[in-house]
């Protein structure tokens, strides 16, 4: 064990990747404010859904977004550059994470990864080389990490793409019906949006993304497939970020392969001019008694979270209990119609709810399909009118449609969601059975 984790490498891999990473959060942070998904999604809403936890955690007011956002880039940058290395990525890490648990409107996967990653970045020597810190001070100058550097990587990823393969394994994926949704959504696009509505086209991508996750890094570990894995992860990649425009997720993917070849490898090809460490001396570092039970850890909850709505009653597909921090990307479309009515238990007055006067368009969204964002807003009216000096109930009408079928009803209409808990790591019973047989 001591061997495989502490026998120092080259470190030249950790260091192109930070050179990577940081670029790309820098671009995700200024782009977040140029494409304006800061102005949607953080600064025009009243308020935001946050994650159960943190209800307090909402907003800067007025502009306190942009600066925020700005400030990320800034951090994102000095990562890339390796400048104040330790403070930055920290700070990054902790605001990057407060954006994501503050707004689920626009909930992806792939953001919940870039908290991993940079968390993962925190206690990594990523600043010993080709870094402003190694300039100011030669103290911490380095060729070489420990290995466990590079297999937290790998782990990290094979853990991503399985679980992303298995979620494919269900009717609606197996039967193109969910890439044949997906597609014609982009039935406009220049050049390709014809192609993407073949049917040969939707099994392609149906079965070549289930297997892509499945193999990919076993493929890409195993020296005569390697080369091949490569290419197909420049394909995957790149034509997801064409055709889905999912941020820097795909260069993300592309960057973290430097992990997967032999270091000399990337040495010849970032830092042709300087010397390769190869003495490969294995060095016990004094945390060693924390560092292994804090990867333990680590991983038992990364392996656990993805399967625990598998012991959750009913159909994660309809109910959404443990969809979250699950690697389940791209797998359904949803459509949903609802009604919120309040009633004062005092007069029996009922008022119906115009959804338009709270919520933003992309909120309605969610707060049409997913039963805890449902349920939030309900918590949300309620108190809304406890401060009008009013004790009312909350009831939901609400139908959703997945991946094309005929719309159903969700909730059960005479549960008064502004007077029940929700059950987080459990069934909710007011959520209807699926019926998406």
């Amino acid at each position: 064990m001591n061997k495989l984790l502490f026998k120092h490498i080259d470190n030249s891999a950790l260091i192109i990747f930070r050179v990577f990473f940081g670029l790309l959060i820098f671009l995700e942070s200024v782009g977040a404010i140029f494409t304006g998904w800061v102005r949607i999604t953080l600064v025009e809403p009243k308020f935001t859904f946050s994650f159960m936890p943190f209800d307090w955690l909402q907003p800067l007011p007025g502009y306190g977004m942009y600066v925020y956002f700005f400030i990320m880039g800034v951090f994102g940058f000095f990562v890339m550059i390796g400048y104040k290395y330790r403070v930055s990525i920290l700070a990054f890490t902790l605001m990057w994470a407060s954006v994501y648990f503050m707004q689920k409107s626009s909930y992806n996967n792939h953001y919940y990864l870039l908290i991993l990653l940079s968390a993962i970045m925190c206690v990594l020597p990523a600043n010993r080389r080709f870094s402003v810190d190694a300039k100011q001070s030669s103290d911490i100058k380095s060729n070489n990490m420990p290995q466990w550097c590079s297999y937290i990587f790998i782990v990290q990823m094979a853990i991503v793409y399985t679980y992303a393969s298995i979620a494919k394994w269900y009717p609606d994926w197996l039967d193109i019906t969910v890439v044949k949704n997906l597609m014609a959504n982009r039935k406009n696009y220049y050049v390709i949006g014809d192609l993407l509505q073949q049917q040969w086209v939707h099994y392609s991508l149906t079965y070549l993304g289930l297997f892509f996750d499945l193999l990919v890094v076993p493929m890409l570990l195993w020296k005569p497939t390697r080369k091949w894995a490569f290419i197909a992860s420049l394909f995957f990649h790149l034509f997801n970020s064409i055709v889905f425009q999912i941020g820097i997720f795909p260069y993300m993917s592309i960057a973290l392969l430097v992990f997967f070849y032999p270091p000399k490898t990337i040495k010849n090809i970032f830092f042709k001019n300087e010397i390769f460490y190869q003495a490969g001396e294995v060095k016990i570092p004094p945390y060693k008694n924390y560092l292994l039970p804090l990867f333990a850890v680590y991983f038992c909850v990364q392996i656990a979270l993805p399967v625990r709505h598998w012991f959750i009653k009913d159909n994660v597909l309809w109910t959404e209990e443990g969809h979250r921090m699950a690697w389940r990307m791209m797998l359904r479309s949803k459509g949903g119609m609802v009604t919120y009515k309040v009633v004062d238990k005092n007069t029996g007055k009922k008022t119906r709810i115009k959804l338009r006067d709270y919520l933003s368009a992309k909120q309605r969204r969610t707060a049409s399909t997913k039963p805890d964002v449902i349920w939030q807003f309900s918590q949300r009216l309620k108190r809304e009118y406890a401060l009008k000096g009013k004790d009312v109930s909350v009831y939901v009408d609400c139908k959703v449609s997945v991946n094309g079928r005929p719309y159903k009803r969700l909730i059960d209409e005479k549960t008064d969601l502004a007077n029940v808990k929700w059950n987080t790591f459990g069934h909710n019973a007011w959520i209807l059975p699926s019926k998406l047989d």
